[in-house]
């Protein structure tokens, strides 16, 4: 870089109402000294930073509006710090050469955790304990009696809809609760996408495509979500589905609330045509204090804190360095979206 050659601009704006979604400070302390040769600028919302849009390069963030990607003249890559990219996919975005990377191989680790701790939860009935502990009941006998009874994952087959970063991540740890699984992706050729690194990784026992869907859910006794939002996945499990499952079967979804139909999964939960579920993304969030899924017993609620830890920042920024690495060395960036499939 000469010495009145401008620098790079990264621009960094993501605002959120939780606080841990936004990039803290030291992110950005820490990217202008890791890399002297580029300017970084941090923001909260657009408005503040328009003067900055027409002479970005690089740009950290989640959402993008048409008549801003038009003002981004110099703009060659987006990084968003989410693991899904929807909200970015407009079409003058998708029809250019602008690169999008994402952040799915930084939430893949913790959400797979939390999938399968709800997994657990949920086979040995720890909800209903919680309840009966709220009541001071000491429920050995009714945990027993009542259906669905606790029982062991071991055995159980888990039945997988997308295999990417998260649910790779997800199926290493069924593997190794001794659990067969059965994972359903778009590309079943590819296999299943466990993170680089990890030499030795058991492989998914059988990975089959999405015409086989209704085959896995009728074997499974769990079913896991962890497919990207597209045109194809809306309301996957809708009632007809939710049809197809085993009625001792549950159902957890850590990806997108809207691949679910949540009317069509509340009457079948209220008619016992599934064992439960347990949801940790929903359609509309906050989850609205009105709506009926708060008050069905077999279903677990967590607030969309599936990939909430204190190491996401770290990790966040170790790959982001990473790619910037890369970008300034015109070699190949991790992550990459497809911008005309959406993931």
């Amino acid at each position: 870089m000469g010495l009145n050659e401008p620098k790079m601009k990264v621009l960094i704006i993501v605002r959120h109402r939780f606080e841990l979604w936004v990039p803290p400070e030291w992110f950005v302390e820490r990217l202008q000294r890791d890399f002297p040769g580029i300017d970084v600028f941090r923001f909260q919302d657009y408005p503040e930073a328009e003067v900055h849009l027409p002479d970005a390069e690089v740009l950290i963030t989640w959402s993008l509006r048409a008549e801003q990607f038009v003002r981004a003249r110099k703009l060659r890559w987006i990084h968003s710090t989410a693991a899904a990219v929807h909200a970015l996919m407009i079409p003058e975005l998708v029809a250019s050469d602008v690169l999008v990377t994402n952040a799915r191989s930084v939430h893949g680790p913790v959400v797979a955790e939390h999938a399968m701790a709800a997994l657990l939860a949920m086979a040995h009935r720890l909800p209903a304990a919680m309840r009966y502990q709220q009541q001071h009941l000491w429920a050995q006998t009714n945990l027993w009696r009542d259906e669905p009874r606790p029982r062991e994952v071991q055995g159980a087959t888990l039945g997988l809809v997308g295999v990417g970063s998260i649910g790779g991540e997800i199926a290493k740890r069924a593997l190794a609760f001794g659990m067969n699984v059965v994972a359903v992706r778009e590309h079943p050729e590819r296999g299943a996408d466990f993170v680089p690194g990890n030499p030795g990784t058991p492989t998914v026992l059988k990975v089959v495509g999405f015409e086989a869907l209704d085959e896995v859910l009728a074997q499974a006794d769990f079913v896991a979500l962890a497919a990207p939002l597209t045109a194809k996945t809306r309301a996957l499990f809708d009632a007809e589905r939710l049809g197809r499952m085993k009625k001792g079967a549950f159902l957890i979804n850590v990806s997108r609330g809207a691949l679910i139909d949540e009317i069509a999964l509340a009457e079948a939960l209220r008619k016992r045509r599934i064992a439960g579920a347990a949801l940790d993304v929903f359609e509309r969030e906050p989850l609205p204090s009105e709506s009926p899924l708060w008050d069905l017993p077999d279903l677990l609620i967590t607030p969309h804190s599936a990939a909430l830890t204190d190491k996401i920042w770290e990790r966040q920024y170790a790959l982001f360095a990473e790619n910037l690495r890369r970008y300034c060395a015109h070699s190949p960036l991790l992550g990459v979206v497809d911008k005309r499939k959406g993931y």
